[in-house]
């Protein structure tokens, strides 16, 4: 059983309810949460029979066996391989008969950021054609994957949507499934058919710098999410708007000890099933053809067993994901994360193979991974058996796709589905849902008057790059500016463009030098910096808080709060964070999350109406616990508000002032 320390910190997340009372609304937030570490006295869970709408089809399944019987163990081996495009050439999937490419996060063709659809499709096709000139008898076309997860965000030009936490914030699986295929038409535009998205993780800790990729700490929530994204991602399978979707990162990447990135998730089995098992549930019943495995290592905290790296884990991945959930697509592994695998490296991991996983993702050393992987085969250390089984899967889903019998390229006339109006109008859909109001005090001017006079203050009034987060054009999203995103509003604009006659706005970076009495509101923009993966974690023991790391938006905020003019903030972050502060000096108060391009859905729900009345009402709540506690792994009361709080602009609620807590250190913690 956990420690004290791990004990606070089960609390913190909600594996315990927390009676949390909202010191600004009073209400209680307490929710019944079914995840209990009492689940390790109780029956064992079972493993749920997952029906796929997919059955096998026999004569489908003749062509993939004689396939395979005909083909080389170097040319098996090569299938199994999947190369970052920075590393390999067409000729060279020609000489070795690779299965599939990647663009990681900074990856474009010719390594122009900016490059054009018509520029990724003469990639992909360039790589295509050198897949099917092959001395093989029957050509095998290789997959192109890519991390497309707010929308086909590597590509200049493209409508990126809300980061899945704000998708969370908006309850709403129809919007995310229409996202989803609105993402696969993008995609298919440039000539690329299998997408790495859906990520399924049950974020435990906001400490984690992927919080953002996740949908909520809900994990039913999850569950109908995954299922209604990858139905209008796959759709039929064949289709021109449809592509393969990913459910990742299999299983329990987001329950690692303090957010630690691939970290320990310590957990029973029955929690591990209850908890972070469920959006996996919804993403097999929906048929996704593709599975990724997670970075992270399991302990079983109920039998006291040590796993170790979700990579090496046979008994999950053949057993049950392969086995009792019954998924007969592909496996595949995260960037070289088989060397994380005990006795691997980057290039050689048997292991890896052995425990059910596909096909590799070995973005640069892929060369000597055949050769090695070919040796341990001929040595006997892999058996054939297991890399027939390997190359059937992948094979399976190449014949699904349609791929085998024909070319995956569309008319040009595609590239406009990459910001087309549908996919623009549904972003910004998605934005306006995604708002969560978190307070409206007696002095809030929500909704804003179209005829106003605004003064929007800080650094991020007038940045795109602030709306994005990470893997927006760049891995880390960071190394971008306003030119990289052509068609996006930032709040300037969305202001401007909602503003009618006698309205106005002006912009203060630092509200020095203001005369506030000629506004009649204000809206001060604050913004974590963009992060992904690895840079993105905040390190136990440093808190939660905010303005520790920013504080130059505390500063700003000081000197145009309390003059007589109303202050409306809008946060922009990549997950719920510790803002007592921040609070207390705003009228009102709104999580934002990421919203991508489309900032418009902002202003549609801070400014009235035509007739005088809200355009749109704040209907988010929120999709994880907010923080009310820097330090929330040991507080008696780490809520501030729980999942599902969220406010309505048309009450105003007479808030007392939340307390403050300045500390940059939390107390140490047993590990």
């Amino acid at each position: 059983m956990p420690n004290t320390g791990a004990t606070l910190l089960m609390k913190s997340i909600g594996i315990y309810c927390v009676a949390a009372v909202s010191m600004l609304t009073g209400l209680s937030g307490c929710e019944t949460v079914s995840t209990s570490v009492a689940s390790d006295h109780q029956h064992a869970l079972a493993w749920p029979q997952i029906s796929s709408p997919y059955a096998l089809d026999a004569s489908m399944e003749k062509r993939i066996a004689d396939l395979v019987s005909g083909m080389s163990l170097r040319q098996k081996i090569g299938q199994m391989t999947q190369a970052d495009i920075r590393s390999v050439n067409p000729e060279q999937v020609r000489e070795h008969y690779l299965g599939s490419v990647l663009n990681g996060g900074g990856a474009w063709p010719d390594g122009n950021k900016r490059s054009k659809a018509g520029d990724w499709v003469a990639l992909s096709r360039a790589y295509y054609d050198a897949s099917m000139s092959t001395d093989m008898a029957v050509k095998i076309p290789i997959i192109w994957g890519t991390d497309a997860v707010h929308g086909h965000n590597n590509v200049f030009g493209a409508t990126q949507f809300p980061h899945n936490i704000g998708l969370g914030a908006a309850h709403d699986p129809d919007l995310v499934g229409r996202i989803a295929h609105l993402t696969a038409k993008q995609v298919r535009a440039t000539g690329i058919t299998w997408i790495f998205a859906p990520t399924l993780a049950v974020v435990q800790s906001p400490r984690w710098g992927r919080t953002y990729e996740g949908y909520s700490s809900d994990p039913e929530l999850v569950r109908a999410y995954a299922k209604s994204f990858v139905t209008g991602m796959q759709g039929d399978l064949v289709g021109p708007g449809t592509t393969i979707a990913t459910a990742k990162h299999f299983i329990g990447d987001g329950g690692t000890w303090l957010g630690k990135d691939q970290g320990e998730t310590r957990a029973s089995r029955d929690e591990l099933i209850r908890t972070h098992a469920p959006g996996y549930f919804g993403a097999l019943e929906a048929g996704v053809q593709n599975v990724m495995i997670s970075y992270s290592s399991w302990t079983d905290t109920g039998a006291g067993v040590a796993h170790g790296k979700m990579h090496g884990n046979g008994e999950l991945i053949t057993d049950v994901l392969k086995g009792k959930l019954g998924f007969d697509g592909f496996v595949v592994s995260d960037w070289n994360a088989i060397e994380q695998v005990d006795g691997c490296t980057r290039t050689h991991c048997p292991q890896a193979i052995n425990a059910g996983i596909d096909m590799i993702m070995v973005p640069d050393d892929w060369e000597k991974f055949i050769d090695e992987t070919v040796a341990d085969v001929e040595a006997g250390t892999i058996p054939m058996s297991r890399i027939d089984d390997a190359v059937t899967r992948i094979l399976r889903v190449k014949f699904r796709t349609g791929l085998m019998d024909r070319a995956p390229f569309l008319d040009a006339s595609a590239e406009q589905d990459l910001a087309s109006d549908l996919a623009r109008a549904t972003a910004r859909e998605a934005v306006a849902k995604s708002l969560v109001l978190l307070k409206n005090g007696q002095a809030s001017p929500l909704p804003l008057k179209r005829d106003a006079k605004i003064l929007l203050v800080g650094e991020a009034a007038d940045k795109v790059t602030a709306q994005m987060g990470g893997w927006s054009l760049t891995w880390q999203g960071d190394e971008t500016d306003d030119s990289d995103y052509p068609i996006a509003d930032d709040m300037l604009s969305a202001v401007t463009k909602a503003l009618g006659g006698g309205g106005s706005v002006e912009v203060s970076r630092d509200g020095r030098g203001v005369d506030l009495s000629r506004y009649d509101a204000v809206i001060m923009v604050m913004a974590e910096a963009p992060y992904a993966e690895m840079k993105g974690d905040i390190v136990y023991p440093a808190t939660l808080r905010h303005t520790a790391r920013y504080p130059d938006q505390l500063e700003t905020l000081a000197r145009i709060s309390g003059k007589g003019v109303p202050v409306v903030s809008v946060l922009f972050s990549g997950r719920p964070v510790y803002a007592n502060d921040l609070m207390n000096l705003s009228d009102a108060f709104i999580a934002a999350w990421l919203p991508g391009t489309e900032a418009r859905g902002i202003t549609d729900v801070l400014f009235e109406g035509t007739t005088g009345r809200p355009g749109r009402s704040f209907t988010g709540r929120l999709p994880f616990a907010w923080p009310g506690d820097p330090c929330p792994e040991t507080a008696n009361q780490p809520e501030l508000f729980s999942r599902g709080f969220g406010l309505d602009a048309s009450k105003r609620v007479n808030s007392q002032p939340l307390p403050i807590d300045n500390r940059l250190i939390c107390p140490a913690l047993a590990d």
